[in-house]
């Protein structure tokens, strides 16, 4: 009996070496696994902070009132701002969104709501290898079908080109928070008499509101950036847009396409200055987005 005592005793320490070592090495990997994932992390964010910090660098000298309230020079005029490439972005991206948010938050109510699983299945593929299609490759239809139709050039087919690569960001993102809301809150309403178009208008629509707005927030942000689709179906002006069939207006994401390919200085940095300000747009948008997220009532 006082043998296997002894040996009991002269095991614990063994044991206890063993766990405290089992410890220590799993305390190891998981400070080195955490040291590669904040190293992988900020190796994924490095690029970000380099264009950010070089577009802010560049274009900041050039920062000021005469950049927001001059249209942009010739090739030899010195000065100048983008106010008229301010004003017709907003305008191009406004046609854009009056065309495909309409459609984008309907379809995305009838994918969740009222069509059966196989039809929804293969829309949402469809929306999917839309939202994959090549911006330049929008152009060229929006060219061909738009354009020569109407014979010119318009900020009507710029925006119809721009409202296609919005809209399977406004149909998935309208969709999924549409999913999203409790299927208890569908029932309730049902329960106490709604027809499912009213649950769908008064109750599910308003509950994925906020991630509703999030989407379009963030479409609208992407065609303001966009270049291709505008170089094939509007020809780019200094001067203020006069209406959305009108077939020469400014954008900033052209202004800068044109001025930074140009040997002067002067439109180089105006190039660098509207780049600038796309970039706290994009900025602004996805702000605005993640405030929008919080107010989500699911």
């Amino acid at each position: 009996m006082s043998e296997s005592i002894t040996t009991n005793q002269q095991d614990q320490p063994k044991q206890l070496d063993l766990e405290y070592s089992g410890f220590e090495a799993r305390t190891i990997q998981d400070r080195g696994l955490t040291i590669l994932a904040f190293t992988l992390l900020g190796l994924a964010i490095l690029p970000l902070v380099l264009v950010v910090s070089y577009v802010i660098i560049k274009g900041f000298s050039r920062f000021n009132l005469n950049l927001l309230t001059e249209i942009p020079p010739t090739a030899m005029q010195q000065g100048g701002g983008i106010s008229s490439a301010i004003v017709g972005t907003i305008l191009l991206v406004i046609i854009a969104g009056i065309i495909s948010i309409p459609f984008g938050i309907g379809a995305a109510i009838y994918l969740a709501e009222f069509s059966p699983k196989i039809v929804a299945k293969w829309i949402r593929f469809a929306t999917n290898v839309l939202s994959g299609v090549p911006s330049i490759i929008v152009g060229i239809f929006a060219y061909s079908v738009i354009v020569l139709t109407m014979d010119q050039f318009s900020a009507f087919a710029a925006g119809t080109a721009l409202a296609i690569l919005m809209l399977p960001i406004v149909i998935r993102t309208t969709d999924e928070a549409l999913q999203l809301v409790p299927q208890e809150v569908r029932w309730a309403s049902v329960g106490v008499g709604a027809s499912n178009f009213q649950t769908v208008l008064k109750v599910v629509l308003p509950a994925a509101l906020p991630a509703i707005l999030t989407g379009t927030t963030l479409a609208l942000a992407r065609a303001a950036g966009e270049t291709a689709p505008l170089i094939f179906t509007v020809l780019f002006s200094q001067y203020f847009p006069n209406g959305i069939f009108d077939e020469s207006v400014p954008s900033l994401s052209v202004l800068i396409y044109n001025f930074a390919t140009v040997p002067y200085q002067n439109q180089q940095e105006l190039a660098w200055a509207a780049s600038l300000i796309l970039v706290l747009i994009v900025l602004i948008a996805s702000v605005l987005s993640r405030f929008i997220a919080r107010q989500q009532t699911y």
